[in-house]
C-alpha cells in the first residue's frame, strides 16, 4: 500500500491507498515542536483503529509546504516504516503537466499535486481553489499549468483583523445572513464572509477572462461547504483532491506508461 502525506500550515492529510485507489484518510495538526516519534505513534495510532499493521506500507509520497518538517516526517517514516525513503514532490518528477510558469521548481507541491489532480479526473480547463491557511488559485489550459494567485486565507484574514486592532472582537467565521451587520460583531462576519466571497467569485472571473475559454472550477479544503451557501462559482467539490494528486503523481514515476 501506498501512504500519502499532504503537509499544510495547519493540518497534516494522510491517505492509504490500494491499486492507484484511496481506501482511507485521517488528519493531523501541524506542530513543530513534535518529534518523529510523536508524530509516528499518531500514526500507528490510526492504522490501529483502521486493524491495519503499518507493515503493510511499501512506499510513501509527501507534499509539504513546511520544510522544517520535512527531516521530522522522513525520519518517522524511516523509524515506523520499514526504513522506507519517502518521495517529495517537486516539479522536477513526472507529472505530466507542462509549465508556463518562470521557476516551477518554487511552485508549492500542493499546488502541484491540485492540478495533477484536476487534469487526470476531470481534464479539459480547469480552475482550482484550495481553501487552506493560504487560498491558493491554480489555472490550466488542458495538461499546461498557465500559473494563478495566492491569498490570506479565512483564517488568516480573521486574525490579521483581530490581532492589529484594539477593539475589535474575535468572532466565529460564519454566513451571517444579512450584509449590514447590526452589531460589532455581525459587521466583522459580515465583512469577513461577503469581502472573501467577493475576492472569490472575482478572482475566478478573472482567470476565466485571461484563459479566454471555458474552464472547470474545482474547490478542496475545509471551508469551501461554506463558501458555497452565498456562490455558484465553484462546480465541484473534492475534498480528497490533494491527496488523489499525491495518488496519481507517484504512479506516474513508478510505472512505465
Amino acid at each position: 500500500m501506498l501512504l500519502a502525506f499532504d503537509i499544510g500550515n495547519t493540518n497534516i492529510k494522510t491517505g492509504l491507498f490500494e491499486n492507484g485507489v484511496l481506501q482511507h484518510s485521517f488528519r493531523l495538526s501541524v506542530d513543530r515542536t513534535r518529534t518523529a516519534d510523536e508524530y509516528g505513534i499518531q500514526v500507528e495510532s490510526f492504522f490501529h483503529h483502521l486493524h491495519l499493521s503499518p507493515s503493510i506500507i511499501d512506499s510513501i509520497i509527501i507534499s509539504s509546504v513546511v520544510p522544517p518538517l520535512n527531516y521530522t516526517i522522513a525520519h518517522m517514516c524511516a523509524m515506523y516504516f520499514s526504513d522506507i525513503d519517502p518521495m517529495f514532490v517537486h516539479a522536477g518528477l513526472r507529472t505530466d503537466l507542462l509549465f508556463s510558469y518562470e521557476n516551477p521548481q518554487t511552485l508549492g507541491p500542493d499546488r502541484i499535486c491540485n492540478s495533477v489532480a484536476a487534469m487526470r479526473l476531470y481534464g479539459g480547463n480547469s480552475i482550482t481553489i484550495d481553501f487552506g491557511t493560504a487560498t491558493t488559485f491554480n489555472v490550466l489550459r488542458g495538461n499546461r499549468f498557465l500559473g494563478g494567485m495566492i491569498c490570506p486565507g479565512f483564517k488568516v484574514s480573521s486574525n490579521a483583523l483581530i490581532e492589529s486592532t484594539a477593539m475589535l472582537p474575535k468572532v466565529e467565521f460564519v454566513n451571517p445572513g444579512d450584509a449590514i451587520g447590526a452589531n460589532t460583531e455581525h459587521c466583522i462576519q459580515s465583512g469577513l464572509f461577503f469581502g472573501y466571497v467577493g475576492q472569490v467569485e472575482y478572482l475566478v472571473d478573472l482567470a476565466k477572462k485571461a484563459l479566454g475559454e471555458s474552464a472547470t472550477v474545482i474547490a478542496t479544503g475545509g471551508m469551501v461547504e461554506l463558501i458555497l451557501t452565498q456562490t455558484t462559482c465553484i462546480d465541484i467539490i473534492n475534498p480528497m483532491l490533494t491527496l488523489a494528486g499525491l495518488g496519481a503523481i507517484y504512479e506516474l514515476n513508478n510505472h512505465n506508461e
